[in-house]
């Protein structure tokens, strides 16, 4: 708008010299070196006012380090906006160039400024294409550049030439040893493991275990029998604990005392197997003991099997049977030779 006016002006002031000169002048011949004249000073206004507005800055621009570069080498590339509202910058994408970084928009003296490192590996000659910047809504496309990537000179000549050496070997890390170890210290938890749980637990509990076998049998029963009610399992609701501990108790006692496997036999084998022994008179005992055996025996059977639940009175009446049979059950004492005599 201003440029205008001036043109405006200068039009006006120019127009009145020329009228001025027109009155001083006479003839044809004057008037018209006057209006060669007069175009003339409009042609360099023109000129002028044209190169004034070229001169301006442009609102995008790119510019470059170096136009040339060799391979692997890197320039910067930069795109300038004289603006910093509304500016849409575009993705730079090249052909082949590589952008090794960019840097973050920078605003410098109200202009945005956009900065790519860049560089080529190929050689030849890229270009970097127009880029379509937007400025309030409004598309400003950058010129076009050329770079030319050269190869680097290598003279052979003078390159001093080494014997191939062989393959040397990469120092050894805990990385390539980390597998082993951690085999090696499994297996050695799985060794201390097994040790501690088959050696060092079971010697402990061999040796916290009561040596009963030191004992008589008959002392044995009695001192497990008393050991039973200390517990006090069937005051405590187990029923079925104490009649099988009862029971292991009478078998044990029957087969340390009479050497048969009764800890292995049901309850009726026993009973046949006692009868047969008392009616072969192998032991001292009488029919009255085998009865209250075979009555404890068929308890605790229905105690452990058939969920029976005896009531307290006849709990303590088999517990009472039960040294009974092992105070009347013993084998008949053998007599030698030396004794008849």
């Amino acid at each position: 708008m201003e440029l205008k006016i001036q043109i405006q002006n200068l039009k006006t002031i120019i127009t009145h010299k020329i009228f001025q000169k027109q009155e001083q002048t006479k003839g044809s011949a004057s008037l018209v070196k006057l209006l060669v004249f007069h175009k003339f000073i409009f042609l360099l206004l023109f000129l002028f006012f044209s190169l004034h507005g070229f001169s301006q800055n442009p609102m995008v621009k790119v510019q470059v380090e170096t136009s040339s570069i060799r391979i692997g080498e890197q320039f910067d590339f930069r795109i300038s906006v004289n603006e910093t509202e509304n500016v849409i910058l575009p993705k730079l994408e090249l052909k082949g160039l590589e952008i090794i970084d960019s840097a973050k928009i920078d605003t410098l003296r109200n202009m945005l400024i956009q900065k790519y490192i860049i560089t080529g590996f190929d050689s030849g000659a890229f270009y970097i294409p127009q880029q379509q910047v937007f400025v309030k809504n409004q598309a400003y496309l950058t010129d076009s550049l050329l770079i030319k990537v050269a190869t680097v000179a290598i003279d052979t000549t003078k390159i001093k030439k080494y014997p191939i050496k062989t393959i040397k070997k990469e120092p050894y890390v805990f990385d390539d040893f980390k597998l082993y170890i951690y085999l090696l210290i499994a297996a050695l938890l799985i060794i201390g493991f097994w040790i501690y749980y088959f050696v060092i637990r079971k010697r402990k509990v061999e040796e916290e275990k009561p040596t009963y076998k030191l004992l008589a049998p008959y002392e044995e029963a009695i001192y497990k029998l008393n050991e039973l009610d200390e517990k006090l399992l069937w005051q405590n609701n187990k029923v079925k604990e104490y009649y099988s501990e009862l029971t292991d108790i009478i078998r044990g006692y029957i087969e340390r005392e009479l050497k048969v496997p009764a800890l292995e036999k049901t309850s009726d084998e026993i009973i046949d197997m006692l009868k047969d022994f008392h009616d072969s008179e192998a032991i001292s005992t009488n029919k009255e003991t085998l009865d209250k055996l075979k009555d404890l025996l068929r308890e605790a059977d229905l105690v452990k099997f058939a969920k029976s639940k005896p009531l307290a009175p006849e709990i303590e009446e088999d517990r009472k049977d039960a040294e009974e049979v092992v105070h009347n059950l013993k084998p008949k004492p053998v007599i030698t030779n030396d004794e008849l005599e």
